[in-house]
């Protein structure tokens, strides 16, 4: 059985683009960047160190539109206060986001962000399935998702402790119908999309990945008739353009 080549992992440097991006703001975002960077560096109290990073990221987020430096200050600032609540959003935000990231460095570096941060929480209420489902995610749409079958199974085998606990846990039925998806295992993807599908009928999201899978598969029919109902759902000019072009490509 041939063996799969290793991932080779990008490197990714969050304080290189911080720097690079302060080097092109204007003097008063970057006197503004300076006098919040120098508080971080003076907190000498945890609590303090939190609201001070947390200030940091907001003002990354509000004022210069930088994903990256916002969700990297937002983390370390869930790690200091070590808040359920906090690890998680600032987990969930970095998943939400790399789902649609396509350049495999930035993809690597989110990824490991939400792992930390969700087995930061996890470690604080382990008996979580939201918590087991998230962490199973960031291992199925991050490296997974760009050839690391070893780190999609990863995800799998959490996904199916939950399931076999909880047939009716959604969330992770989808996971795993993805986790098919990219691992090539298309009849068992299909069969979890249309699980979640009869659950939930207007789950857009499932419906989608259901297309992709017939696509992937090669049924075109039954794909090209997933693809069409996402379409009405979505009711969106752009995402009908892209699933046209996909329709246009089976054809």
């Amino acid at each position: 059985m041939p063996v799969s080549p290793p991932l080779t992992s990008k490197a990714f440097n969050i304080n290189e683009l911080i720097s690079e991006i302060k080097s092109k703001l204007p003097p008063n975002q970057v006197l503004a960047l300076d006098n919040l960077e120098n508080s971080v560096k003076r907190g000498d109290i945890q609590q303090q160190q939190v609201v001070n990073q947390t200030r940091l990221a907001n003002f990354w987020k509000d004022s210069i539109h930088a994903f990256e430096p916002y969700a990297y200050y937002l983390a370390e600032a869930a790690k200091l206060d070590k808040s359920e609540k906090n690890l998680t959003f600032a987990a969930q935000l970095f998943l939400d986001n790399l789902r649609g990231e396509s350049d495999e460095a930035k993809l690597n570096w989110k990824a490991e962000e939400a792992i930390t941060l969700f087995t930061m929480a996890q470690e604080l209420n382990p008996g979580s399935d939201d918590l087991k489902v998230g962490l199973a995610s960031c291992y199925i749409y991050g490296k997974g998702r760009i050839g690391g079958p070893a780190e999609t199974m990863k995800g799998i085998t959490q996904l199916l402790e939950v399931v076999r606990r909880d047939s009716s846990n959604m969330k992770a039925q989808l996971v795993l119908g993805v986790g098919g998806l990219v691992s090539g295992q298309y009849d068992k993807a299909i069969d979890r999309f249309q699980k979640v599908i009869k659950a939930e009928p207007n789950n857009l999201e499932a419906i989608a990945f259901l297309a992709d899978s017939y696509a992937a598969k090669g049924d075109k029919t039954e794909a090209v008739k997933w693809y069409t109902l996402s379409k009405k759902m979505a009711n969106n000019p752009q995402y009908s353009l892209e699933v046209d072009e996909r329709i246009k490509q089976l054809r």
